[in-house]
């Protein structure tokens, strides 16, 4: 069986359009105390998105015995400073103007995982630079995206209207979305090439 160590939508979204069976369960982790382990150990936003990628995995791994956990997490960083998902509508606006007219890298890592032992990791990065855009054209954005913007890294969406706020990016669209699919799969098929058969 094939599990998903997460809850996101998004995620599972890819999973299905690919064509994978799976369930998903949830890790359940204090991620941001794993975060400033990291930081304080010298990590970067690679290093952390690898890190609770791979506790995901792991984590569920031990509860599903035999099972292949696939466990995935993305870091937004903006040089050195890690942005989270904004916790109101005021901290979206905040994110947004924050990034406006910068360039941040999006950093999305994903790992497999069998009985509590990693199998296979990989880690992706995508390159992205906002808009000088005015403070109208930010709320517009914000109002199209509603409620969905709170559960987003860096408070926009790419697969929604929060594309109008930028000016190049440069990188995989899995990646951005928060699972390197084509690595996975990839690796799935060395792995366990029969949870990529169809079981109808």
């Amino acid at each position: 069986m094939l599990i998903l160590a997460s809850a996101s939508a998004t995620r599972k979204a890819l999973l299905d359009k690919a064509g994978l069976r799976f369930e998903a369960q949830p890790a359940t982790l204090d991620e941001r105390a794993l975060e400033t382990s990291a930081i304080a150990a010298g990590g970067d936003g690679r290093d952390v998105a690898l890190l609770l990628a791979r506790h995901k995995a792991e984590a569920v791994s031990r509860q599903r015995p035999g099972d292949i956990v696939i466990g995935a997490d993305q870091t937004l960083a903006l040089g050195l400073e890690l942005l989270h998902k904004p916790g109101s509508r005021e901290d979206a606006r905040a994110q947004l103007d924050h990034l406006r007219g910068k360039t941040h890298r999006l950093h999305a890592a994903v790992t497999l995982a069998r009985d509590g032992v990693t199998l296979w990791s990989d880690i992706e990065t995508a390159e992205l630079t906002m808009r000088e855009f005015s403070a109208s054209e930010r709320d517009q954005v914000l109002e199209l995206e509603g409620a969905d913007i709170l559960g987003s890294v860096g408070s926009y969406r790419l697969e929604g209207p929060s594309i109008r706020l930028f000016e190049t990016v440069t990188g995989d669209y899995f990646t951005i979305l928060g699972l390197p699919l084509l690595p996975l799969l990839a690796a799935l098929r060395d792995i366990a090439p029969e949870l990529l058969q169809s079981q109808d």
